[in-house]
């Protein structure tokens, strides 16, 4: 049932991209300037080119680094993931996802459907990006319940017959209650690090089309440094829940694998239709904008509810204070990282 949940969440942001297209822009009345060229000294499309095929570079490797640094965990004592320091870095890697919600995607949303480039009515008479970041979380735990649910019932065990021809012939075998504990955990987990991964991937795809379909070389400057350590963390508190999901090495290659790319092909997409896209024309704010205010809701509730929450209450912090304060502090450096970050990306 992931497979289900994943297939369901592609479908709803594919259908906000067509209702994004067919709300047509060309009777809206706007400013000159949203479709003028920037005057801006540091837009350099010859300069910019060498800027972006480094961005693709390091922000690949840093990706590859971030979300690949908790699959190889088990190899490093001190990394396991039962111990106190993964623990630890888990909850910074929550914080920085959490971060990346309320401070980037988020704020991006409201900027782009306020935008004087969009007509007055309806983009400046309700506030889209709340709701829609709103209904985004709603629909993200619907899934993530019905999901879970599903999937459960369809697994469940029940009784097995047990016939070796010895005792009783209706004998049978009841599940334990703790391999019952063990499997509905696991279970979460798998669902955690698909649903989490999806929405991830769609913001990264949205950060990287901005970053190709931009010629402002002050621009990208700063952005590179910032999505490399952007990408690096979050790919951290991804990984670590890919490895928590018990995944085949195919699997686990393959979701490590689609993070890893989405920004540079995002960057390369927006690389190869910068002729024709325009950060301020009125289809491209709308469609930015209603997937930045999904994908912010999804962000939000994944961190606060099936990360930060889930790790939290669970028993290993519940039974010490001590750790629910490293934890605590932990997931407050990610989120302040995030916030001071949000100056430049």
């Amino acid at each position: 049932m992931a497979s289900t949940s994943t297939r369901l969440m592609k479908t709803i942001f594919i259908v906000l991209i067509f209702v994004s297209f067919t709300i047509s822009p060309a009777t809206s009345t706007v400013p000159d300037e949203c479709a003028a060229e920037s005057a801006n000294p540091c837009v350099n499309k010859a300069k910019a080119l060498p800027l972006k095929i480094i961005a693709i570079v390091t922000i690949l490797v840093a990706s590859m680094i971030g979300v690949g640094a908790p699959l190889f965990s088990r190899s490093v004592p001190f990394l396991r993931p039962d111990g106190d320091i993964f623990t630890v870095v888990k909850c910074f890697a929550s914080g920085i996802i959490l971060g990346t919600g309320f401070m980037h995607v988020l704020p991006d949303s409201f900027d782009m459907l306020s935008s004087p480039c969009l007509e007055e009515n309806p983009w400046h008479k309700f506030p889209f990006t709340g709701f829609l970041a709103m209904l985004s979380g709603l629909i993200t735990l619907v899934i993530d319940s019905m999901a879970t649910s599903l999937y459960t019932s369809k697994n469940a065990v029940g009784i097995i017959p047990h016939g070796h021809g010895h005792g009783p012939a209706n004998a049978v075998t009841l599940p334990t209650k703790d391999d019952d504990s063990t499997n509905a955990q696991l279970l979460r987990y798998r669902v955690i690090a698909m649903v989490l991964e999806l929405g991830i991937i769609v913001h990264s795809v949205v950060i990287g089309l901005s970053v190709g379909a931009t010629n402002d070389t002050c621009t990208i400057k700063g952005l590179i440094a910032a999505l490399c350590f952007h990408q690096m963390f979050e790919g951290m508190g991804l990984g670590g829940c890919i490895l928590q999901a018990e995944y085949t090495n195919l699997k686990k290659f393959v979701m490590a694998f689609f993070f890893a790319v989405t920004t540079p092909f995002g960057i390369a997409l927006g690389i190869a239709l910068s002729t024709v896209y325009r950060e301020n024309s009125p289809n491209a704010l709308i469609t930015v904008g209603l997937l930045n205010a999904c994908s912010a809701g999804l962000l939000i509730y994944m961190a606060l509810v099936d990360l930060l929450a889930a790790e939290f209450m669970g028993p290993k912090l519940q039974g010490s204070i001590k750790m629910q304060i490293k934890c605590f502090v932990a997931a407050l450096l990610g989120c302040v990282g995030m916030s001071i970050l949000a100056k430049w990306a």
